[in-house]
């Protein structure tokens, strides 16, 4: 029998420690017989979450004699975690475990040195902190889970399933997984690679910035042609020297920022209105609803109409007829 054991620290995700709990506990082989063996363990016998205590039955022990150690994430993913904690998890992958965080509970694989130099994901809010704060990390914050063999990652609480989905998978099977994927009530091909979805923010600009009313200017004109001659024009600068110090400030080219910004502007009316993709396409800058598709996919990681059907609710939406 495969054993996980899930590590409950003080602050603890609820969503992000019941997940793997009742994803592992409820999985079934063929015969019926339950493949898994599942432990909640903690460095003390009560944790506190935001909204109750639990009793965890294993100490820190019982990593290392897990099969496969699930790490959630904490309402304060940025926390310096418990020095015991680190060791038994440095001591858990050095012994071959497999280990695999939740949401941001990477932050705590990170915080022991098992994600340096590797590829790995968070809740989407939280990449850029886990980037700057682990230089050695290759943080990819658009997709769903990363897979790197004996360490793994996962994206927001929802994508935490997929991550569980794809270990049963990988254990026992896909029969074994879609089974799993058919008593949570939810697919099992969203694959891994598969872009979180979320407005995808674009670089911090320091207020009072040269760039700043520059900026304001691209979002209330993203629907007209717009060119770097344009911009450079509005800054008072020549097209070199605007680059240069539009690069210095953003991290990125006034290209990329404009297409990235017409992106989230497509994201918005799609949440929000009932145009069809050519309208949405028109409204957010972009020169054909060909030239769109293949920028949202490449972008997003989804075409516009799956992104749609993702965000769409039974009831009637802003914004007008359908085109």
């Amino acid at each position: 029998m495969h054993t996980i054991a899930v590590l409950a620290q003080d602050h603890v995700v609820p969503a992000d420690l019941a997940t793997p709990v009742e994803v592992f506990g409820r999985a079934a082989l063929a015969d019926g017989r339950r493949p898994y063996r599942v432990r909640v363990c903690a460095r003390t016998p009560q944790v506190t979450s935001e909204a109750f205590t639990i009793v965890a039955p294993y100490g820190l022990e019982a990593l290392r004699e897990a099969d496969t150690v699930i790490v959630p994430g904490r309402s304060e993913p940025a926390a310096p975690p418990d020095p015991e904690v680190l060791a038994a998890l440095r001591a858990a992958a050095a012994g071959g475990t497999r280990i695999a965080s939740i949401c941001v509970g990477a932050f705590t694989l990170a915080a022991a040195g098992l994600l340096d130099g590797l590829s790995a994901t968070t809740h989407w809010t939280a990449a850029r902190r886990l980037a700057e704060a682990y230089p050695l990390i290759d943080v990819r914050p658009d997709v769903l889970y990363v897979d790197n063999g004996q360490i793994l990652t996962s994206a927001g609480a929802a994508a935490g399933l997929d991550l569980c989905l794809h270990l049963i998978r990988r254990d026992f099977g896909s029969a074994v997984a879609a089974d799993s994927a058919r008593l949570s009530v939810v697919p099992l091909e969203r694959e891994g690679g598969q872009a979180q979805f979320v407005t995808h923010a674009l670089p911090p600009v320091p207020r009072g910035s040269l760039l700043e009313p520059v900026l304001a200017w691209i979002e209330e004109h993203l629907a007209q042609e717009i060119t770097l001659a344009d911009l450079a024009a509005r800054s008072g600068l020549s097209e070199r020297t605007f680059s240069r110090r539009f690069r210095e400030q953003t991290g990125t080219t006034p290209l990329q920022w404009l297409l990235r910004a017409r992106v989230r502007r497509a994201q918005f009316l799609l949440e929000s209105t009932d145009h069809g993709v050519e309208r949405v396409a028109a409204q957010s800058g972009f020169s054909s609803a060909t030239a769109f598709r293949e920028r949202f996919k490449r972008v997003v990681g989804v075409t516009p109409q799956s992104y749609r059907a993702s965000f769409r609710s039974a009831g009637p939406r802003a914004g007008g007829a359908r085109n």
